[in-house]
């Protein structure tokens, strides 16, 4: 896989950072809404193990319409400062909107996070063009920003494969890197809590669509609603699922938690033999 430049071995577990730089995102609340704000957060997520930040203007649940060019002046600024202070990071862009990811791309974003699954048909012709690489994600047939109800899969996971390489091939053909894509089964877009569910147990039948996976479950309703718990005790949930995927061949996640969810897919790489304990001394001698 490669990213900005940056080679990644098939063998080594990712983690993007979630840098929202608005006022009302599910998890933090806008507390990183401030431009500086924002930059010690991405600080912190680099510090914590990041490989990537993924930075958002616009929260993904219904709300106040943000205008294209206030998503602009949320991002741009902050991609700027970001590349400026972090030249080495890769810089990933949560937008669905094309004319957001062109100026991203030009400011220096590597990679562009579709989120609502191919919605802006010019937004892998940005990538194209750019050379970014791009996150093809299943979220069904909604329109940015829409709850789906009455939802009805015959088989959630033939329908989440089949349409990410879809999206996958067309990316291609567009002329998106092969080696910059990555797909995202959707967690939580166009499903209700046991497709989210059933999609975590196949993991497996995703990985083997063949592209690298990105899974986007940090702290969502789907392990809110397994344990009950509101949003700010979701971290144990978050950690078992991205270290259940992980094992399953799942390869980047998107987390709020950088520390700890490094933490845990180092441990998950050291178990299956990818990495060596860092310390091995006990009953050696």
């Amino acid at each position: 896989m490669r990213l900005g430049g940056r080679e990644f071995r098939a063998d080594r577990l990712l983690v993007m950072g979630v840098i929202n730089r608005t006022p009302d995102s599910f998890y933090d609340k806008g507390r990183n809404y401030s431009l500086s704000d924002a930059l010690r957060a991405v600080d912190a997520a680099v510090a914590g193990g990041a490989d990537i930040v993924d930075i958002g203007g616009v929260k993904a649940a219904p709300g106040p319409e943000v205008p294209v060019g206030q998503e602009i002046e949320r991002v741009v600024p902050l991609v700027t400062e970001v590349r400026r202070s972090h030249p080495k990071i890769v810089i990933s862009v949560d937008t669905w909107r094309s004319e957001v990811a062109a100026v991203s791309a030009e400011a220096g974003a590597n990679l562009i996070n579709d989120a609502w699954g191919g919605y802006d048909p010019n937004l892998a012709k940005v990538a194209a063009r750019y050379g970014c690489g791009l996150v093809c994600t299943h979220a069904g047939t909604l329109a940015p920003r829409t709850e789906a109800r009455g939802l009805h899969y015959v088989d959630v996971v033939s329908d989440v494969t089949s349409r990410l390489s879809e999206l996958a091939d067309r990316a291609v053909r567009l002329g998106v890197p092969e080696e910059s894509i990555l797909v995202d089964p959707g967690h939580d877009f166009a499903k209700n809590t046991r497709h989210s569910l059933e999609v975590t147990r196949r993991i497996d039948e995703v990985v083997g669509v063949g592209w690298p996976v990105l899974v986007s479950v940090s702290n969502k309703d789907f392990i809110g609603e397994s344990l009950g718990l509101p949003v700010a005790e979701r971290l144990e949930g978050t950690l078992a699922v991205i270290s259940l995927c992980a094992w399953m061949g799942a390869r980047v996640f998107r987390v709020h938690n950088v520390k700890e969810a490094r933490r845990a897919l180092d441990m998950v790489s050291v178990v299956m033999g990818k990495k060596q304990p860092l310390i091995a001394k006990r009953a050696t001698s």
